[in-house]
């Protein structure tokens, strides 16, 4: 069945718009006209659109992309009113005036009628990649076949709160000293292209060598207010450079490496990586998905191509009777403690349980990592900071003391 963008006017005049499905756009005009909206303008829109390429880049694929919070409410809405005995039809149909974002909305409605033509929800699912992700759809698709789509949907909408919620909170832990670092750096720049220059102009007519400090300020002062433009030019330069990187295998692989290793920085990105793999691990093996197909889903969600590469080389040794702690074991990435949790819930039975205890596990202590750390980094910034002001005082000080001792 087609869907219809529309704008109408209500029985007050006032205008409206949203998303309707009917047999055509007469049928849509009735429609309306029927729930007392009188149509202005009605047009069909476009069908799903093909699966893009992995590698697709684009910046309107990226602003026309659905919030993972959005998705989170609209599923554990789902739940609800499929849990409470709605066809899933009639519980999508009752969604979509809800749902706020109008590309949502149209998503929604020919997911719909994806459905409503003979398609299973996971299916219709599917032909939006780009905002249900191959966890969601898997999840649904056990969920369809298990019967307890409900559960699936609310487990779902946990999954994403939860890792929606752990990344918030560590942008508000960032977003103080980022803002610190912004404002520090515009400063600094202004008193080197502005407040310097007009200072150190009187120094021109000295006719003697100037401390060092102050030479240096002055060449650097000289360099920003001829050049700053170029710090521009190199940092675009960085980001291209480091963009085109993470787009080939190589690139990718090095830069996963190098996170890795880094130092306090390497520690935090692996036990992210170890908790996304573990949570949806486990959720997908509490849904019914079988241990082969869950390891094969959660490989490409890690976000880190070493521990992917970890996931299959496992996979494969799973696949020939070994159990999934050895086998994770062997790559030398996992941290020891999630590989022995792992190996108990192997012997208890309680495999799904204890995933998910390693995944709050280590999303904790990471939460408690950055914590520490922007406590640290403040007091940090400061001194930096201070540092640099009292180097310009004293480059523009020194010269100022040497005049007064030859005056004297």
């Amino acid at each position: 069945m087609p869907v219809f963008e529309y704008t109408a006017l209500d029985d007050r005049g006032k205008s409206t718009s949203g998303i309707i499905d009917a047999e055509g756009a007469q049928a849509a005009r009735q429609k309306l006209r029927t729930s007392g909206i009188f149509p202005v303008s009605i047009k069909e829109t476009q069908e799903a659109q093909p699966k893009k390429e992995p590698g697709a880049f684009g910046l309107a694929s990226r602003l026309s992309r659905i919030k993972p919070l959005e998705v989170a409410m609209m599923t554990r809405q789902l739940a609800t009113l499929v849990g409470a005995g709605f066809p899933l039809v009639s519980a999508l149909d009752a969604l979509v005036p809800q749902t706020k974002s109008h590309g949502f909305k149209k998503i929604l409605a020919q997911i719909k009628n994806l459905i409503v033509e003979g398609n299973s929800f996971a299916r219709a699912l599917s032909n939006y990649p780009g905002q249900f992700s191959p966890l969601y759809v898997n999840m649904v698709r056990a969920g369809e076949t298990s019967g307890t789509l409900e559960i699936v949907l609310e487990r779902l909408a946990d999954i994403t709160e939860k890792q929606q919620a752990l990344k918030n909170r560590i942008q508000t832990a960032l977003a103080y000293p980022i803002f610190m670092l912004i404002i520090g750096t515009a400063v600094l720049f202004i008193l080197l292209i502005y407040i310097v220059p007009s200072i150190t102009s009187i120094f021109a007519e000295m006719n003697q060598v100037l401390p060092t400090p102050t030479r240096v300020l002055i060449f650097m002062s000289d360099f920003f207010k001829s050049y700053w433009w170029s710090i521009f030019i190199i940092l675009a330069a960085v980001a291209v450079f480091f963009n085109r990187t993470k787009r080939t295998d190589k690139g990718r692989y090095w830069i996963d490496k190098t996170m890795l290793i880094l130092p306090g920085i390497g520690i935090m990105v692996k036990k992210l990586a170890v908790a996304r793999f573990a949570r949806t691990l486990g959720s997908l093996l509490e849904n019914g998905v079988s241990m082969l197909i869950a390891l094969d889903i959660v490989k490409n969600i890690a976000g880190n191509k070493l521990i992917s590469d970890s996931v299959e080389t496992a996979a494969i040794e799973v696949g020939k009777g070994q159990g999934l702690g050895v086998a994770l074991s062997g790559s030398g990435i996992f941290p020891q403690l999630s590989i022995q949790m792992i190996q108990v819930g192997e012997q208890s039975g309680q495999l799904e349980t204890m995933l998910t205890k390693i995944s709050d596990v280590f999303e904790n202590e990471v939460e408690i990592t950055i914590l520490r750390l922007t406590s640290y980094l403040e007091p940090v910034m400061i001194l930096v900071m201070g540092s640099i002001v009292a180097f310009i005082v004293l480059s523009i000080c020194l010269p100022i003391f040497e005049m007064n001792q030859l005056i004297r």
